[in-house]
């Protein structure tokens, strides 16, 4: 064998040894799963995780360890989470967004699959999405190319709409990308449009105080602070007559308007898919990050009757739930 080859064998079975490791030891994989949110918030996501692992026969305390640590929207906390599941020297991390690249930032061999990233290439998490590279891979939620199609339902929601303020966390890459993405999109509708940017939880009771009587609709920048804060944002969009547009439908059910995005339990499904994958010898490199393939629109009816805005029924029609 040349030395080259040689070399080359040996650092990928230093990188990869989930299989051969569980074959000859005997020992349970570890997943280290870094939650951004908070178990509550997540839990929808967490169910699906788990039971899409169960149908591929990864049963958690028995052929499985999983390992949660929750970050709870706190931006800082997605290093220190990494830093220790590293320490611990689980066979894969399993997380979602910004939390992605802080894992990366912490291991360069350790397998990660983030289960939704907005961009994952602009984010720096793969080279691309059809050759990952390196050790992440997973699901790609698409946010900002939906941006123009969030714009036109909301248009055809209040067709009268002239003015449109952005709420969203700047301090977060891929929230900041999506805040600029819809503004140069509402820029080419005509719309004018209000940033109004936060950075941490009490940013954001003034931050939707301020657009009271300034705006039309409020469009809500989806990521761990924003999640985190969802029920307060939408009581005080709602206090504040603003009709809220959302990427995800659980901003929805707890008091938002409208929101049109991938399933993202479904993510976290295709996320354990990946993970099986991983845990039975496949290196993420090797693996092409996934799209969404189910899209919803939720439509919160009793917000909308709060309001006072009539829901056309050709929208209700479109619309995949409808909240009573």
């Amino acid at each position: 064998m040349q030395r080259r080859e040689f070399i080359a064998l040996v650092g990928s079975t230093a990188v990869w040894p989930v299989a051969a490791r569980g074959q000859q030891t005997g020992k349970r994989p570890t997943i280290g799963f870094l939650g951004v949110s908070t178990p509550a918030n997540w839990s929808h996501y967490v169910t699906a995780f788990r039971q899409r692992l169960r149908e591929l026969g990864w049963i958690e305390g028995q052929t499985v360890t999983i390992d949660m640590q929750w970050a709870e929207g706190r931006g800082e906390r997605f290093a220190e989470i990494a830093a220790e599941f590293v320490r611990k020297n689980v066979d894969v991390i399993v997380t979602a967004g910004g939390a992605g690249v802080a894992a990366m930032q912490a291991t360069s061999t350790i397998p990660i699959v983030f289960a939704l990233a907005n961009d994952p290439v602009g984010a720096g998490l793969v080279a691309s999405l059809a050759r990952p590279g390196g050790n992440v891979t997973g699901m790609s939620a698409q946010a900002t190319d939906l941006a123009g199609k969030r714009l036109e339902l909301l248009r055809e929601f209040i067709p009268g709409i002239r003015r449109l303020a952005i709420l969203g966390n700047a301090g977060y890459s891929a929230a900041a990308l999506e805040m600029s993405e819809v503004r140069e999109i509402a820029r080419k509708l005509g719309l004018d449009t209000v940033l109004s940017e936060i950075r941490r939880g009490r940013d954001i009771a003034p931050a939707v105080a301020a657009l009271k009587g300034r705006a039309g609709a409020l469009y809500v920048v989806a990521d761990p602070l924003t999640g985190s804060n969802r029920i307060h944002i939408n009581a005080l969009a709602l206090d504040a007559r603003l009709p809220t547009m959302h990427g995800i439908r659980e901003y929805v059910e707890t008091g938002g308007l409208l929101s049109y995005g991938p399933s993202i339990p479904d993510l976290f499904g295709h996320a354990a898919e990946l993970v099986d994958k991983i845990l039975r010898g496949a290196k993420p490199a090797d693996l092409p990050v996934e799209q969404p393939t189910k899209f919803e629109l939720v439509i919160n009816l009793k917000i909308a009757k709060a309001l006072g805005l009539d829901v056309s029924p050709t929208l209700l029609a479109r619309a995949d739930d409808v909240i009573e």
